[in-house]
């Protein structure tokens, strides 16, 4: 046999035996060996791309919460006005109290009784007449001109669940310029020029429950 080829064999034959040697070692080892990775499905993808959100259901109502203590009587009574009046929200209705303020002043402020006497209950009424009576009878005039509302703030709340009457006081802070005349035209006090703040503190009251969503003017102070 050619020696040349004596020599292949024996190479062939030493490979192989390096081949099987190989194999078995690797088929031997011990220790942790990674699974395989198995391709994702679709749905998987989708729900590893999707964040995850807690749901927090109830919790404060800003509403509420924006204008008084969290917790607080104030904040009792309104909810149960929001309970019976589901429609009911304390910022509109402070949005309202502001235009209700500059209306009802200054109404009172020329004596104009008949534009006002709608959103006044009846005893408040009855001393906003007597007060311009007196005026009208000392023979003085005012004259006030409304710049603005610089602070609307709920000062207390309360509901009585019986009766469902509710009622909201309110601290204002005005600006105006007034200025009260005599019989001749000569003012005897304010000025025409300078801007005065007036801070009110007044109460307003309706029924909750019923057709007529109107409040009234049921108590004033300072």
């Amino acid at each position: 046999m050619n020696s040349a080829i004596i020599q292949l064999l024996v190479l062939a034959g030493i490979a192989v035996f390096l081949i099987l040697r190989l194999r078995s070692v690797l088929g031997t080892r011990d220790g942790f060996e990674k699974p395989p990775l198995s391709k994702p499905s679709q749905g998987d993808r989708l729900r590893s791309s999707r964040p995850e959100f807690e749901v927090i259901e109830g919790g404060p109502d800003r509403d509420i919460t924006d204008h008084v203590a969290d917790g607080s009587d104030d904040a009792k009574a309104l909810a149960a006005m929001k309970m019976t009046e589901p429609g009911f929200s304390v910022s509109e209705f402070l949005q309202g109290a502001r235009s209700a303020y500059e209306m009802i002043l200054m109404g009172f402020e020329r004596g104009e009784m008949d534009e006002i006497r709608d959103f006044l209950a009846e005893d408040v009424a009855a001393v906003f007449e007597d007060v311009i009576a007196q005026r009208q009878e000392q023979g003085l005039q005012i004259e006030a001109n409304f710049v603005g509302v610089r602070e609307v703030t709920l000062v207390r709340a309360t509901f009585d669940r019986n009766t469902r009457e509710g009622e909201i006081t309110v601290r204002f802070l005005g600006e105006l310029t007034s200025v009260v005349r005599d019989a001749e035209g000569e003012i005897v006090e304010g000025s025409a020029t300078e801007i005065k703040r007036q801070r009110d503190i007044w109460t307003f009251g309706r029924v909750f429950g019923t057709d007529d969503p109107n409040w009234k003017l049921v108590a004033t102070g300072e």
